[in-house]
């Protein structure tokens, strides 16, 4: 019964359906679109069906990316915030985001989309970076169509398969619908371990403006560890006498500090993401006085308001993304 619905529903509506699927999953709801849009592409009787739904969660996906791109380039990076409090798993929210957008320009847009997690923050990024609309809305609508027109050339190629599959879900539905309920499950059960943890080190002493107005005047000024990434220095100035630094270079670039010596992680992201991340992985190496500055570089943009010379902005503070 429920198969031969769901047989009906595709053929006659599966263009509306991937539409809003794609929609609503690009706009951050946990909704998988990626097996809709090969579910209806099975149920599609000629190549005129794909070329409509692969439009359609074309213009959907573009849509969605358009009002992160907006929002982020309107509000920055308090946009992000909102994105990974809404995130499971945010100590891997922005830090790795930022980083793969200024890695790998326009193309992290036209091939983001493959990556989990990444497709939805990656807008925002590109908006609080300041890249050009133009660029952001070509690469953008190329990387939605050819990541929907593979999904969509799956389905319709495994349409044999996939009509096998649903005659076995009609005919064993309920043991095949928990068995799916029981992966969600677990799959939720992880990433909830994973929040549960990053919370718990989040939990560590975080360094706040006052003691580091205090440390940074002290016989000792903490070793500062910049994670911010190059693009954004360039973008919004550079803290004095702090070592930009990246996440996966962090051992490397310590060799001749001392395993005692105070050491300040600083970083643009929701909740000291990375800063935390960072802090509790130089503490296991045994760095017993490195924490992250709470507030990150919106705390030191504020001591900055105070000491001019804690903060270097570049003489064009411009976008710096503006390739074409």
């Amino acid at each position: 019964m429920f198969s031969t619905w769901l047989s009906h529903f595709m053929q006659q509506d599966s263009s509306v359906l991937v539409f809003m699927n794609v929609f609503l999953q690009q706009l951050g709801l946990p909704l998988p679109s990626v097996p809709t849009m090969i579910l209806a592409a099975s149920r599609a009787s000629d190549w005129q069906s794909i070329a409509l739904m692969l439009v359609a969660a074309t213009l959907a996906s573009l849509l969605a990316d358009c009002l992160w791109y907006q929002a982020g380039r309107r509000f920055g990076y308090r946009v992000l915030s909102l994105l990974c409090k809404l995130s499971i798993n945010p100590s891997s929210c922005v830090n790795q985001t930022e980083a793969r957008f200024s890695k790998w320009g326009v193309w992290s847009l036209i091939f983001g989309k493959f990556i989990p997690g990444f497709s939805t923050v990656a807008p925002p990024v590109a908006g609080a970076l300041g890249m050009r609309r133009s660029s952001f809305f070509i690469a953008s609508a190329i990387g939605a169509a050819l990541w929907s027109g593979f999904a969509l050339l799956a389905g319709y190629a495994l349409q044999r398969h996939i009509a096998i599959a649903l005659e076995l879900m009609s005919q064993h539905g309920i043991h095949l619908a928990l068995l799916g309920l029981a992966l969600i499950a677990l799959v939720i059960a992880w990433k909830l371990v994973m929040k549960y943890r990053f919370e718990r080190i989040a939990s560590m002493h975080h360094v706040d403006a006052q003691e580091m107005r205090l440390a940074l005047a002290g016989p000792r000024p903490p070793h500062i560890i910049d994670l911010r990434s190059a693009s954004l220095i360039e973008q919004t100035g550079s803290i004095a006498h702090a070592h930009r630094t990246d996440y996966d270079a962090i051992s490397a670039s310590l060799n001749d500090v001392d395993k005692d010596y105070p050491i300040i992680t600083i970083c643009a992201c929701p909740q000291d993401a990375g800063a935390v991340q960072v802090a509790h992985s130089l503490q296991k190496l045994g760095y017993r006085n490195a924490h992250p500055l709470l507030g990150g570089f919106d705390t030191w943009k504020i001591m900055a308001a105070d000491d001019a010379s804690l903060l270097r902005i570049p003489p064009h503070p411009d976008a710096i993304l503006n390739q074409t």
